[in-house]
Parts: structure tokens; sequence; C-alpha cells
């Protein structure tokens, strides 16, 4: 990659920060691209060369933020109850380094509810399913005695939801202290 390229990519790493910050702080609706433009101190011209518009822009933070999720969902052969500690310690260790990636988790559960998000962005979401792909492991853990009794779907959603809440509480405060990831796993792990 060459300096022009790196610069052009820190640039758009610059408009997908402000954007987020914006879109969480304001909503998806009332952010304008004009605002988008000043945070980052570009002009609004400037910016659809980085983005063709607002919906765009958006749509490109939702697939980003759905991304990572997905991705670490991705099959393993790692035993259940190692996957979900070593995802959590993942998770918050990225969330401590990178404020953006907590913000993420605010910008993605806003989306689910946001009635004037577009279409695209609402399909995108239809396909995020991380609950299944839990659950399968969730189950596996119970058959090795490693992951409690329960719903796999309930003891799933609780896992996540706890990781969630806790990157939202973060991006509103990122001076907060972090919870250990021990603690979210103990949830779901097997008293045996």
């Amino acid at each position: 990659m060459g300096i022009r390229d790196e610069q052009r990519e820190k640039r758009r790493h610059e408009i997908f920060e402000a954007a987020l910050e914006l879109f969480i702080r304001k909503g998806y609706t009332a952010t304008k691209i004009s605002d988008i433009a000043k945070s980052v101190g570009m002009s609004v011209g400037l910016l659809f060369h980085y983005f063709e518009s607002k919906e765009k822009l958006y749509e490109n933070l939702i697939q980003y933020g759905i991304s990572g999720p997905m991705k670490v969902m991705a099959p393993s052969n790692k035993e259940p109850v190692k996957f979900f500690e070593d995802t959590a310690e993942q998770i918050f260790k990225y969330m401590h380094e990178q404020p953006f990636i907590a913000k993420m988790f605010v910008l993605i559960n806003q989306a689910f509810y946001n009635e004037a998000a577009p279409q695209s962005v609402k399909d995108l979401l239809k396909n995020f399913d991380i609950y299944t792909p839990t659950a399968a492991l969730i189950k596996k853990g119970q058959e090795n005695g490693t992951i409690r009794e329960g719903n796999p779907n309930a003891l799933g959603i609780a896992y996540w939801c706890a990781i969630k809440g806790i990157a939202e509480q973060i991006a509103i405060n990122p001076d907060l202290p972090c919870p250990e990831s021990t603690w979210i796993i103990d949830m779901i792990r097997s008293k045996n």
C-alpha cells in the first residue's frame, strides 16, 4: 500500500469515527452529512469522495459493526467454555484499547430500533444472527459438562447481552472499570 493509499485509509477511518460518534449521539436522522464533514474538517464535496452518501456511510459502519461478531462466531474447534472466555476477554481488551469498538455496540443496538434506517441497513440486520451459532456452541459445552444446564438460546442471550451492556457503559464513560471477562463466563459455566 502506497503513502497515498495509507493517507486515504487514515482519512476514511477518521470519517468513520466522527460519523459513529454523531450517529450514536444525535441519531441517524438528525445527523447531517455536513455535521460529519465539519467534524473531520473537510468539505461535504470532499467527504463524498470517500462515501457517496450518508446512507452509504451508515451502511458501511453497520456492516463493519456486525462483521466482527459474525467472524467471532465462525465455527471453531476450541472447547466451548475456552472459546467464550477468550472471546469475552478479547472484546473487553479491544474496547479498552479502541473506544470505537464499544461505540459500535451502541450503534448496532440503535440501528435495530431505528425505523428511519435505510432499507439496506435493515436488510443487513435481518441477517445478523450471533445467537444461533452461540446456542449451538453452548449446547456442545452442555454435552461435555463445561456449560451449565438451561436453554442454550437463553444462555447465549445472557452472554451477549452482558457483553453488549458493558460495551454500552464503556462507550458512555470510558473511565469506568471494565469487569473481568471471567465474570461473564461464570454466568454460563457449569458449577460441576
